[in-house]
């Protein structure tokens, strides 16, 4: 079950970068999707931890994701205003069960996005759960 939808997946993404190829236009850096960049949940801390999910995206869209507790990689796939985002394996870290919890609710939420939005340092994913990050311009 789990391969099959590993393959719909990338077949998807095969499908939105060969559209993308045929309707490309040039993109403006205030709008363009954050490779290279890194992103910060825009949300208020959990009680008792420092800790904000981030998000490391290279040029490439691999991602180092560093979640309440839990950590790991995944990949993004962007086309035009569609975004697909799938996980690797995340290190469990012996994380207390909440943070556990928060943290695979995340991931959940960033791989059921369909599409995402930039404005200025925010970028938002949006599906069943948006999501809201920050860009770390500093």
């Amino acid at each position: 079950m789990l391969s099959a939808i590993n393959f719909v997946r990338q077949a998807a993404v095969a499908l939105i970068l060969t559209s993308a190829a045929f309707n490309a236009a040039p993109a403006h850096a205030d709008d363009a999707f954050p490779f290279g960049l890194e992103m910060t949940l825009d949300v208020a801390r959990q009680p008792g931890s420092k800790r904000l999910p981030n998000l490391e995206i290279s040029d490439r869209g691999e991602v180092i994701l560093e979640l309440w507790c839990k950590g790991g990689k995944g990949q993004f796939s962007v086309a035009g205003n569609t975004v697909i985002f799938v996980a690797g394996p995340l290190e469990d870290r012996a994380c207390p069960p909440a943070r556990a919890q928060a943290d695979d609710e995340l991931v959940a939420a960033l791989s059921e996005a369909a599409t995402w939005k930039r404005q200025g340092d925010f970028v938002s994913f949006i599906g069943a759960k948006p999501l809201r990050f920050r860009l770390n311009t500093n």
